[in-house]
């Protein structure tokens, strides 16, 4: 137990928890004040956050003793589980919440699929990719089709709830993965390009729905509508821009506690941060999740093997595509898609995920690693030896 604490990588987890942390506080802040006014426990919210942190580090523990060689076996169900949720949500399970039809209720139990469905299709792209590279020859030509079948799935049922945002995350997991492959540039250039005709048909036919459309007219001129969809995106800007350099301090948000700001605890957490520990503080977090991705990227170079090499790009491209876009959507540099903060904002499933998908990033590097600590062997060494037709 003692060798395996030493061999963690301790700069990710202090990012993680560093992030966990300064979410806390700040769902706390975010949630007191509406407690009280509607009579409420003030601190009900960070119980139940703080509650969830502590059940995803037990699962992210698990994942770090369960060694991530051993996906191969397991992978392929985990994957047609995820696809089992997403089906779910399209019965009388489903819930609407916030106009998004994404959640199954069971009880008084909550689920959101779309998110353990990232970490599975993590998974399942790279025992996919890894698995065709096996030997010297490198990929053939059915590689790419079947990589974008094993993602279109999950992204197709994404779309029917409909959840654009997590459908976006989705795709840049299948779009990162294959770059971090190394396919054949051609074949990259083919996909970009058909991806950039697909989005330019689902617009041109009226495929999106149509509250979607106002979220994009609203991204493009907030004007448009201040008092409807682009009132999230105004008072955004409105709180974060309140902070100045230092903030207001933590509970003294004006924004913040007189709720302007709708969904502030979870997909527009970042608000409060901006508004009440300014720049400096916003800051903080912006140099933690540097930290989280340039681990992440570290972890996937020095990966032994191409599977945990392509399995912890593909978290990377999870966690730095939805920062970008929900610190882009308060910041109004891109529209709201009703993505939380990774490991900052409130949401069970969501944090789960994320706490899972570390534990899955810590066992890929204790993975580069021997029982004495000296290096593995590395028969497949990330992109060292592959070869392409």
């Amino acid at each position: 137990m003692i060798p395996l604490l030493r061999r963690l990588d301790w700069l990710l987890v202090c990012a993680v928890l560093g992030l966990c942390g300064i979410g806390s506080m700040l769902v706390w802040s975010a949630t007191r004040a509406r407690q009280l006014a509607a009579g409420g426990d003030p601190n009900a919210y960070l119980y139940h956050h703080l509650a969830t942190i502590a059940i995803g580090v037990v699962l992210a523990c698990a994942m770090v003793r369960f060694r991530y060689t051993r996906l191969r076996t397991y992978g392929p169900a985990g994957y047609l589980v995820a696809v089992l949720g997403l089906l779910l949500v399209l019965t009388p399970l489903g819930r609407t919440i916030n106009g998004s039809h994404s959640w199954i209720v069971l009880g008084g139990f909550t689920l959101q699929p779309s998110e353990p469905a990232k970490l599975a299709l993590c998974v399942g792209l790279a025992l996919l990719l890894a698995d065709r590279n096996a030997s010297s020859t490198g990929y053939d030509r059915a590689v790419l089709p079947q990589s974008l079948a094993l993602g279109a799935l999950p992204i197709g049922l994404v779309m029917l709830q409909p959840d654009l945002g997590s459908a976006a995350v989705l795709a840049a997991i299948v779009a990162g993965v294959l770059v971090a492959a190394a396919l054949p540039a051609r074949w990259l250039i083919a996909l970009a390009t058909a991806a950039a005709l697909g989005a330019a048909g689902i617009v041109r036919f009226g495929l999106l729905s149509q509250y979607q459309i106002d979220r994009l007219t609203a991204f493009t001129d907030p004007s448009l509508d201040p008092d409807g969809v682009g009132y999230n995106a105004q008072q955004a800007r409105i709180a974060i821009g309140s902070g100045g350099l230092t903030g207001k301090g933590l509970f003294h948000g004006t924004q913040t506690a007189g709720q302007f700001v709708p969904e502030q605890h979870t997909d527009f957490v970042f608000t409060v941060a901006g508004e009440e520990l300014g720049f400096l503080g916003a800051g903080i977090i912006l140099l933690l999740f540097a930290v989280l991705l340039q681990r992440a990227c570290a972890i996937a170079i020095r990966s032994n093997d191409l599977f945990g090499a392509l399995l912890a790009s593909g978290i990377a491209c999870w966690f730095g595509f939805q920062t970008v876009v929900n610190i882009g959507m308060t910041l109004g540099v891109a529209p709201v898609t009703g993505l939380p903060l990774p490991f900052v904002s409130y949401g069970g499933s969501a944090m789960l995920a994320n706490l899972m998908a570390v534990g899955l990033l810590q066992n890929v590097h204790l993975g580069t690693f021997g029982i004495s600590g000296s290096r593995a062997p590395s028969p497949d060494r990330f992109l060292a030896t592959a070869k392409y037709r």
